[in-house]
C-alpha cells in the first residue's frame, strides 16, 4: 500500500492564542443617498487575532449606520472563544466552526456581518504567515481590475452635477459610473441619465442602482424607458426577497440584472443563479460572511458563465476580484481614507491589488482606536 505524501505545513504556528473584537465609527467621506435611505456612518466591526507563531491578523466587516452594536455582541458573546485555539492556516475549518456555533441565527444579516469580521482577520493571518498576498493566496487570476465610480452618482445630485462628475471619471480614465435611480416618475430618471450618456458619449458604460425600491411591474416599465440608453446593468431593482419578481424583471427586457449586495448565503446566491434572475452577481464579502463565502459565490457564478462585481469595500474587494476570473469591475467608494497610511493604488483607470502579505489594507492604527465607540 502507497501511502499519501504528508501535507504542507506552513513553518508559522497559526494557532490562535486571542481573540478580541471592537467596534469604531467611520464618518461617511461624502454625503449618500438613494432611493430608500441614507448612509449615515460606517460602524466598522474589527476583529483582531494573535497565534502562537507571533502573526496578527485584523479582519473587519461594517453597516451603513445601525446594528453594528448587535454584531460586536455576537462576536463578543459566542465567536471569539470559538476562534482561540483553532489554525489560523485553515480557514475553512475556521468559518465552519463559527457558522455551527450560531445556527439558531443563521442565514441572516447579524451574523453574516460577524462571520465575516472573524474570517477575514483569519484570512490576514493565513496571508501573513505563508507571506503571500490575498489576491494571489485566493487565486491570482490578474493584479488589476476595471474600476466604475459610484461618488458622483447619488440621488440628491441635480443633474448638471451628475453630468460634471461622471466627465471628471471619465477624465480620470474609468471606465464607467453608477447613478442612482428611483425618482418619483420615470422620466424624472431618463432625463437625469440621458444628459449624462450626452455628455460622455457612447463608449462609457452607466450603470444604474434603485436600491430594492421598486415594484417588479415598475422595474419593467422602467428598464423599458431606459433601455435606449444602453445601460449597462439595472442593481437591485426589487427587493432581494423577490426573486420571482427578478426573474420576470430579466425575462423582459435586455438590461443585465444586477443582484447580491443584500444576499446572505451562498444558497440565496445559487437559487438566483438557477432561476436566470441574476446577470450580475453583487457578492460583498462582509454580508456574505467573508472571504471563504465570497469566493464560493464567485466560482458558482462563473459555472453560470456570470461575472462578479462585487459591492462596496473597494480595499477589501480589489484582491478578490483580482484572485478571481470572472471578476468584471470593481466599485469606487473610497471609505477607508481616514484609517488607513496609504490609499489603494489606481493605474489607467484600473485598481491595483497591493502586493503585501496579507488583506492589502495598510490600518493606521492610532486612527482606528480614536474612533472607537465600542
Amino acid at each position: 500500500m502507497t501511502l499519501a505524501p504528508p501535507i504542507a505545513r506552513t513553518s508559522v504556528d497559526g494557532t490562535i492564542v486571542s481573540a478580541e473584537a471592537w467596534l469604531s465609527d467611520l464618518e461617511v467621506e461624502t454625503v449618500r443617498t438613494d432611493a430608500v435611505q441614507s448612509f449615515l456612518k460606517q460602524e466598522t466591526i474589527f476583529v483582531r487575532i494573535r497565534t502562537a507563531g507571533g502573526v496578527e491578523g485584523l479582519g473587519y466587516s461594517y453597516t451603513i449606520g445601525t446594528g453594528g452594536a448587535a454584531v460586536l455582541s455576537m462576536l463578543r458573546s459566542c465567536l471569539l472563544d470559538v476562534l482561540v485555539g483553532m489554525d489560523s492556516n485553515r480557514p475553512e475549518a475556521v468559518w465552519r466552526a463559527l457558522f455551527s456555533a450560531t445556527r439558531a441565527t443563521t442565514v441572516g444579516a447579524i451574523t453574516s456581518l460577524a462571520l465575516a469580521a472573524a474570517d477575514t482577520a483569519v484570512w490576514d493571518a493565513r496571508c501573513k504567515a505563508s507571506g503571500l498576498p490575498l489576491w494571489v493566496a485566493a487565486g491570482g487570476s490578474r493584479q488589476s481590475i476595471p474600476l466604475y465610480d459610484t461618488e458622483g452618482g447619488w440621488l440628491h445630485f441635480e443633474t448638471d452635477e451628475l453630468v460634471a462628475q461622471a466627465l471628471e471619471s471619465q477624465r480620470h480614465g474609468l471606465n464607467g459610473v453608477k447613478i442612482k435611480v428611483g425618482k418619483p416618475r420615470g422620466h424624472e430618471d431618463l432625463e437625469r441619465l440621458a444628459a449624462v450618456r450626452a455628455a460622455v458619449g457612447d463608449s462609457m458604460d452607466i450603470m444604474i442602482d434603485a436600491n430594492q425600491s421598486m415594484t417588479a411591474a415598475e422595474a419593467i416599465r422602467r428598464a423599458a424607458l431606459l433601455e435606449p440608453l444602453d445601460i449597462f446593468w439595472f442593481e437591485e431593482p426589487l427587493p432581494a426577497e423577490d426573486m420571482a419578481g427578478h426573474r420576470r424583471l430579466a425575462e423582459s427586457t435586455t438590461l443585465p440584472i444586477a443582484v447580491g449586495e443584500s444576499m446572505y448565503s451562498i444558497g440565496h446566491f445559487r437559487e438566483y443563479l438557477q432561476a436566470g434572475a441574476a446577470s450580475i452577481v453583487q457578492v460583498d464579502a462582509a454580508r456574505v460572511g467573508g472571504i471563504t463565502p465570497w469566493l464560493k459565490v464567485a466560482h458558482l457564478a462563473e459555472s453560470f458563465n456570470v461575472a462578479v462585481a462585487p459591492h462596496f469595500l473597494m480595499e477589501l474587494h480589489v484582491s478578490l476580484c483580482c484572485a478571481v476570473p470572472n471578476a468584471l469591475y470593481l466599485e469606487h467608494i473610497p471609505q477607508l481614507r481616514s484609517v488607513t497610511r496609504s490609499e489603494m493604488t489606481i493605474s489607467g483607470g484600473h485598481a491595483v491589488a497591493s502586493d503585501a502579505p496579507g488583506l492589502g489594507i495598510e490600518w493606521d492604527m492610532d486612527a482606528v482606536d480614536d474612533l472607537r465607540v465600542a
